[in-house]
């Protein structure tokens, strides 16, 4: 008898708590004022945290690092940085409507100044359509690939391909004994 009362209060007392405090309010929590336009403001945020990285996993690498690759059939790290500033033209100019404004980097440019030059110029140019993007903006269509997507979901996928170049770009630094920007200790020292 008792472990039915048990059974009893479990199924019925513990919905009713359940349901009691979903039906009363919500304490009342600090929240960040939302921004005019919030789904493009927090994609242009995370892309700015994210090319900071990558220009910073650029910069860090030696010079003479640039031209090592793990095996044969991947690219080289100064061609990843190649990759990834060609890459941006292509996705950001296709978002804005105009022309790619530079090419071939990864093919074309080999020292460390100019590929981190060129990956800066890219992010830069990025950076001005991600930041004059708004929700609105981003929900129009546009053709990438034979396919239609909506412009942030096209800004969406240059911050995703970032990402996935990034963790190739931390793996060849890791494999040359350089701990990744990401990675890097930060804050007060301890004690």
């Amino acid at each position: 008898m008792t472990r039915r009362l048990s059974v009893l209060f479990l199924t019925l007392a513990v919905p009713a708590a359940v349901l009691a405090q979903a039906s009363a309010p919500a304490p009342a929590q600090a929240t960040a004022a939302t921004p005019a336009n919030p789904i493009s403001t927090s994609q242009s945020k995370i892309y700015t945290l994210l090319s900071g990285v990558v220009v910073a996993a650029a910069e860090k690498m030696p010079e003479e690092n640039y031209s090592f690759k793990p095996a044969p059939d991947v690219r080289t790290f100064g061609q990843l940085v190649g990759h990834v500033a060609d890459s941006q033209y292509y996705f950001c100019s296709s978002v804005a409507g105009e022309p790619k404004p530079a090419g071939d980097i990864e093919k074309t440019k080999t020292s460390k100044a100019d590929l981190v030059a060129a990956l800066k110029d890219s992010v830069a140019y990025c950076s001005k359509t991600y930041a004059g993007m708004t929700d609105a903006k981003g929900g129009e269509m546009m053709k990438l690939m034979n396919q239609d997507f909506a412009k942030l979901t096209v800004l969406s996928a240059n911050t995703a391909h970032d990402y996935e170049h990034y963790g190739n770009m931390s793996t060849y630094m890791r494999i040359k004994g350089i701990v990744p920007p990401t990675s890097e200790k930060t804050g007060p020292p301890k004690k």
